[in-house]
């Protein structure tokens, strides 16, 4: 279900002036009815739409001209808002659409009305941001916002054009990093250290090992000596034992 409006201005999204359009019952009863941007689209309405139409339009226009030059005033403004903040950058609160319209009203000595402010959520961090006032449906400018904890952080935030909290993290990352490198690097030489001990180690048991194979075979071969010689010193007895028995047997003889 919808309802039908014919528009009093142009309605972003929406429509221009005069034409009649369907819109959500929520949002034509609480938004553009109050606000006096349309009209209910009945035929009364439409007839005086179009009895006034020279004059509204008129009227329209001369607001439309006062909102540019108005824009040009504030077009490129940058404004400082002093918050509370923790160390990580978060806000204790938030800024709001009013807060940035009071400021600015402050600053710049311009009127804005919290509704001019196009905010789709309230900010809740500090740093720079973009924010686009709507001065007249036809007519926009952009501004920043200078979140900051302290009149001097505002000052090197808005010369470095980012947060200061980013450069306080940017830092500590690069500290980490290096801190991360040098323990990488003492990691790599833990580990090269602990690979030439273990091929030292290597080495020394392979050597180890064939100095034993050599004594083993020393051993191996002074032992099959010794059992060598006994069997010659047996061989020469009994070639001794032989030669005497044929001596004696030629004595015999004779």
């Amino acid at each position: 279900m919808s309802t039908q409006i014919i528009l009093l201005e142009r309605i972003e999204h929406l429509g221009a002036m005069g034409e009649i359009v369907n819109v959500k019952p929520g949002y034509a009863r609480n938004f553009l009815l109050p606000q006096n941007k349309a009209l209910r689209a009945t035929k009364s309405n439409i007839a005086y739409f179009e009895a006034q139409k020279a004059v509204l339009e008129k009227a329209n226009n001369e607001r439309k001209s006062a909102a540019e030059k108005h824009a040009k005033t504030l077009d490129g403004l940058t404004v400082a808002i002093i918050r509370q903040a923790g160390e990580g950058g978060q806000l204790y609160g938030s800024v709001t659409a009013r807060d940035i319209a009071d400021e600015i009203n402050l600053v710049a000595k311009q009127k804005i009305e919290r509704n001019m402010v196009d905010l789709n959520q309230n900010y809740k961090e500090i740093g720079l941001f973009a924010v686009t006032l709507t001065l007249h449906p036809e007519v926009k400018t952009d501004i920043t916002i200078n979140i900051a904890r302290t009149a001097d952080e505002a000052a090197k935030q808005l010369k470095s054009g980012k947060a200061v909290i980013s450069d306080e993290m940017e830092e500590d990352n690069a500290a980490k990093a290096e801190e991360a490198a040098e323990a990488s690097k003492a990691d790599l030489m833990e580990s090269d250290a602990l690979d030439a001990e273990k091929a030292a180690n290597a080495e020394a048991e392979a050597k180890a090992q064939a100095d034993a194979e050599v004594k083993a075979a020393k051993a191996e071969a002074k032992a099959a000596k010794k059992v060598a010689e006994p069997e010659e010193e047996t061989a020469e007895v009994s070639a001794d034992a032989e030669g005497d028995a044929e001596e004696s047997k030629e004595e015999e003889k004779a």
